[in-house]
């Protein structure tokens, strides 16, 4: 085999480059609207006390190359000389079978660049090359004063590769899909729909201006607003069911997973993943998806295992009303991590649908991909169930608790909320007033001995991706 020029590699760097040669560069995207993870990521960037790779890893079509390009922007806007920033994408053609030193160093003799100086190095889609983690672990090493970034879509390499071999080397920054927050912004819609109210400096109770307006959106939202080029590009967003399936969950399902792992029966994870996708929100088990399926538990077991790695689903426990998890646990829930997909494999769903409720679940669930503080489960026993219930990681008992509904019967029923009661009794502790989602209705009942607070699940939705990044774990994260 016949190996590339450095001459044709440089010159392609130098194409990639072009701030290298250009004092004003047009850095691509640099104009496009900013997600609000941009500024946590770009202080993990700039961290000079950082000796780490920062691996920016999540799902396809989420922004991770968008959100390197502004970052490259921010740091030539603050004085970073051009030359000093190195941004290469390893599924270029020219760059196939190139280890990551090499090219490095063509980039370091070609810039005049020392060891000792400060360089800012992105690697995009890393995945592509071989034994990245152990390439980059030495990189990381070897240049203790260089800012390595690298990102990648195929997550379950990344994630499993980085915990084995990157200990101590690798800082993981997860870029989920759009919150509800963000989707309303890139829209140009948070203001004129959304109302806040300050109870205490800094801290906000929001609220609907037009409820039935907001709910119209958080439709939107549901059928495709988790990826910024479906919201934000016209032709995406015409027909955003065939991008969404065709350049995300086919290359996952039928490229990227059978790639890294031999998977040869390419149909059978496909079923199962269209029939996890279809029942999101839903309790499932392995002897249920394994009887309806035909596929061997242990195999649907792996599948499963594979399918969240690649962020595509999540796997939830159950508990009890005792708050006791199950030593055999039989069933188990298992959300999409974007509602989006469910529309894109099986049409657009509307609002009086009647899986439209746990498809409302599964969005409010999606908004806490946005927090690794938290462990999530929901509880099940013989006469009632509860949503989502908050365990806490000293004491493992639950702290608070939310009943998801896409309705406004509780509010006018309150009685049917015994479940709630319930379970409360077992667990004075939780935070109070127990919080229950409706479709249009908010404010706040008693029954029972408990208190409620009633709000819609759209207001719910925003909220929580607005609190959850204003406390970031990436915040409180000294690395």
């Amino acid at each position: 085999m016949l190996e590339i020029a450095n001459e044709d590699v440089v010159n392609r760097m130098r194409f990639d480059n072009p701030w290298w040669e250009d004092p004003a560069p047009k850095v691509p995207f640099a104009q496009s609207p900013r997600r609000r993870y941009f500024q946590p990521f770009l202080k993990k960037v700039r961290n000079a006390r950082l000796r780490r790779a920062v691996i920016l890893m999540g799902p396809r079509r989420v922004g991770k190359t968008v959100l390197v390009y502004q970052a490259i922007s921010e740091l030539l806007d603050s004085g970073v000389s051009g030359g000093a920033i190195f941004y290469i994408s390893m599924e270029t053609p020219i760059y196939t079978g190139q280890s990551l030193e090499r090219l490095l160093r063509m980039y370091l003799v070609e810039r005049g660049i020392g060891r000792d100086d400060v360089a800012y190095i992105f690697f995009d889609e890393i995945q592509y090359l071989k034994d990245w983690e152990v390439h980059l672990k030495s990189l990381v090493d070897s240049f203790p004063n260089y800012r390595f970034v690298a990102t990648g879509s195929a997550a379950a390499a990344l994630r499993m590769k980085s915990n084995e071999s990157g200990a101590g080397r690798f800082s993981d920054f997860i870029l989920p899909p759009l919150t509800f927050a963000e989707y309303l912004a890139f829209i140009n819609k948070e203001n004129g729909l959304i109302s806040r109210h300050e109870t205490t400096p800094g801290d906000f109770e929001y609220g609907a201006t037009e409820i039935e307006a907001l709910n119209a959106e958080f439709v939107n939202y549901l059928n495709f607003g988790g990826y910024p080029e479906a919201v934000i590009v016209e032709d995406v967003r015409d027909n955003p069911e065939q991008y969404i399936k065709s350049d995300i969950i086919d290359k996952v399902l039928l490229r990227d997973l059978p790639s890294l792992y031999g998977i040869n029966d390419i149909q059978e994870l496909n079923k199962l993943f269209n029939t996890l996708a279809y029942n999101t929100g839903n309790e499932v088990s392995l002897e249920g998806l394994s009887t309806s399926s035909g596929v061997a538990k242990n195999t649907i077991k792996r599948y499963i295992e594979y399918l969240e790695a690649a962020f595509l689903i999540k796997r939830v426990e159950r508990i009890d009303n005792n708050a006791k998890q199950f030593k055999r646990a039989t069933g188990f829930k298992v959300y999409l991590t974007n509602p989006s997909m469910r529309a894109a494999l099986f049409g657009r769903i509307a609002p009086d649908d009647k899986h439209f409720g746990s498809v409302v679940e599964t969005a409010i669930f999606s908004q806490w991909q946005h927090s690794n503080t938290v462990q999530l489960c929901y509880a099940r026993w013989q006469d009632g169930e509860v949503d989502i219930v908050s365990i806490d990681k000293t004491s493992q008992k639950p702290d608070w608790a939310v009943e998801i509904k896409w309705t406004d019967k509780p509010y006018d029923s309150v009685g049917e909320l015994r479940n709630c009661t319930e379970f409360y009794r077992k667990h004075p502790q939780l935070d109070q007033p127990f919080l229950v989602t409706t479709r249009t209705r908010e404010g706040r009942k008693e029954f029972d001995g408990c208190e409620f607070h009633f709000i819609p699940s759209a207001v719910y939705a925003y909220m929580l991706g607005t609190h959850l990044l204003q406390f970031s774990p990436w915040d409180l994260d000294p690395n």
